[in-house]
């Protein structure tokens, strides 16, 4: 997505995938006109549980309902710059800022950083926010002492390595780079909140992308799948160090579903992975 998961109550199950391989231009296209033509639609369903609309935003980092305020995982951050990567409406760098942190968003939808901006001039709040690719960062090298993401940018680009090396890149030494993922082996399953979402149906080592095409065959969205040592294997070949995965529990008393988010799938395996970087 941009910000967060994709699909909702309403989304379809993940159908067989036939076609091969994406690369980068062909992802990039169409995940933008993806979220460019559903941020309404998602926001409708969403945004009061991402903070969207809320006054100074919020840091949820998943579906499960973790929040930066009470597990801190960045650690301080006043007084720090701070890069969110595929910050959708930007409702976690509306946050930092409110915590004193310097941050800035970039996501490749336009129609998502316009929600985030029309919300912050509702406010009476700014944080700057860049319309790029997050293969290709628009920044100095060590801009930034932390960068973030929150189901954002990692899953919906063909060369996540790529990303790994350009945060690497724009951090400066000791900076943190924590991002939340669809945790790896729910890739196996269908996107189903129910007992069906229980059946392996695709194998955890298939890495061709999911697609969907409309009605004339042009690609529409693209997500694509790393499994967890290949997770590893970027963050470290960016020469940065992996201190920790979180894999949030599923709180008790917690009913929100959010498509494949449910607590009957939340009590049997994770459905979110973050991973805790830094730079030597």
């Amino acid at each position: 997505m941009s910000g967060e998961p994709a699909g909702g109550d309403d989304a379809p199950h993940r159908p067989p995938r036939i076609l091969g391989p994406v690369d980068s231009p062909t992802s990039d296209r169409a995940n933008r006109w993806w979220w460019d033509h559903d941020a309404d639609n998602y926001h409708a369903e969403h945004g009061t549980f991402l903070g969207t609309y809320s006054a100074g935003g919020d840091f949820v980092w998943c579906p499960e309902g973790l929040r930066e305020a009470d597990i801190g995982l960045l650690g301080p951050v006043a007084d720090r710059d701070i890069l969110e990567i595929g910050c959708g409406s930007a409702p976690c760098a509306r946050w930092l800022a409110g915590q004193g942190a310097r941050a800035v968003g970039v996501d490749l939808s336009r129609r998502m950083l316009g929600i985030g901006l029309a919300a912050m001039s509702a406010e009476g709040s700014h944080v700057p926010l860049v319309q790029a690719t997050a293969e290709a960062l628009p920044f100095s090298d060590g801009s930034f002492d932390m960068a973030c993401s929150a189901f954002g940018a990692v899953p919906f680009v063909a060369d996540s390595a790529r990303v790994m090396t350009e945060v690497a890149r724009v951090l400066r030494p000791g900076g943190r780079w924590v991002f939340a993922v669809n945790h790896p082996m729910r890739w196996m399953f269908l996107d189903d909140p129910g007992p069906d979402g229980l059946i392996v149906q695709i194998p955890y080592f298939d890495r061709t992308p999911y697609t969907e095409v409309d009605d004339a065959g042009a690609i529409t969205y693209v997500e694509h799948h790393r499994t967890i040592g290949d997770r590893v294997r970027e963050i470290r070949a960016a020469g940065l160090i992996l201190d920790d995965i979180v894999e949030p529990e599923w709180p008790e008393g917690f009913d929100q579903v959010w498509g494949q988010w449910s607590p009957f799938r939340g009590q049997y395996f994770p459905g979110t992975a973050i991973f805790c970087c830094r730079k030597v």
